[in-house]
């Protein structure tokens, strides 16, 4: 499927991909990377079916659709496939609003890291930060709220990894060297005149996120930029913008971050109303509000978390599908065709 194929195939998405919105900081600078190469700004939003003044407002906001149609058209009008290592290595922290100027007050990294995690959904719209272990290294790991075109994926996980890839390098001068950024998609043309500015790029790999190596006494120094006063601030104003965002929406976040395959499977719509200091019936009609149900959720959860388990080649089909909640792996194997229309086998041997 080519990139024009995925950016008309938006518009099928979920109702709430319309009232989610973001910054129009980030589609804007896709689209003055795209004139460098003599794409203009009319020509961009004309191939993506916006109105020709949508990034006029400095402090305007886009739905995650309408930021979505901007990336794929740059990315077509350009036609370069590492457009969004090089949208990411332009975003200097500042762009990230509050939630930049806080990083860069905090006292430590420890603090500045944890600042990231509490209001990354402020500012990354559409896509959760998870923060875990790999190796016994902190990984930052990005997940994709639904599905994502493996395009599009790629194209915004490259920038948004560059971009903080690069912003920890300016709060944490004592990063490790030995950091690494883990990418789903395979490597693409053109990408080596990119490395000598980045830490070592994986490819290929099962999930994205960035690994912190090496010894974490680094965690707790001071920072260089620290400044307290400007710091709660900055805290105060990421607050203001969280307030602001719809308490539903919230909810639908929440939710998909919560529907977490975890030891003994997906948490049940009682457990998840728990979970979030909700009743089953609050929880559900809040769901319904945005166009969206507990089983719908599951399952957008099975097809992101199965293409994840059937990135590991040691792991058996049938265990998947047990992992997953399906007791026949027939009931697998159909699901995921209608997810990715392929089989996990065949998928698997296209991944693999």
């Amino acid at each position: 499927m080519s990139e024009l194929d995925v950016l008309n195939g938006l518009d099928v998405q979920p109702p709430w991909m319309h009232q989610v919105n973001q910054p129009v900081t980030y589609p804007r600078m896709f689209v003055e990377v795209a004139q460098d190469y003599g794409v203009s700004r009319e020509q961009v939003l004309r191939y993506a079916g916006l109105p020709a003044n949508i990034l006029d407002d400095p402090a305007g906001r886009l739905s995650l659709l309408e930021t979505w149609k901007v990336l794929l058209a740059s990315l077509c009008l350009t036609g370069d496939p590492t457009l969004g290592f090089q949208n990411g290595l332009r975003l200097p922290l500042t762009a990230h609003g509050s939630l930049g100027y806080a990083l860069m007050c905090a006292s430590t990294a420890r603090e500045a890291l944890t600042i990231l995690e509490r209001f990354w959904h402020v500012r990354g719209r559409g896509v959760l930060l998870m923060v875990s272990e790999t190796n016994d290294a902190p990984f930052f790991e990005l997940v994709p709220e639904l599905p994502m075109p493996s395009a599009l994926r790629d194209l915004a996980f490259s920038s948004m990894l560059t971009s903080m890839y690069r912003g920890m390098q300016f709060v944490l001068p004592m990063l490790p060297a030995s950091s690494e950024i883990w990418l789903q998609g395979a490597e693409p043309a053109g990408f080596q005149r990119w490395q000598p500015q980045l830490p070592a790029v994986h490819f290929d790999m099962p999930r994205a996120g960035i690994v912190l190596q090496g010894d974490r006494s680094w965690l707790d120094q001071p920072l260089p930029t620290a400044n307290p006063e400007a710091l709660a601030q900055a805290i105060a104003q990421c607050e203001r913008e969280n307030a602001l965002l719809d308490a539903v929406d919230d909810v639908v976040r929440q939710t998909r971050a919560a529907l977490s395959l975890e030891g003994g499977g997906y948490p049940t719509p009682e457990q998840l109303a728990d979970k979030l200091h909700l009743t089953p019936r609050t929880l559900r009609r809040r769901l319904q509000d945005q166009g969206q149900s507990y089983r719908d959720m599951l399952e957008e959860a099975r097809c992101r978390d199965g293409c994840q388990l059937l990135a590991n080649p040691d792991l058996e089909i049938q265990r998947i599908s047990e992992l997953l909640g399906y007791n026949d792996p027939a009931n697998f194997t159909r699901a995921f065709k209608s997810w990715m229309g392929v089989t996990p086998s065949e998928w698997r041997a296209q991944r693999l």
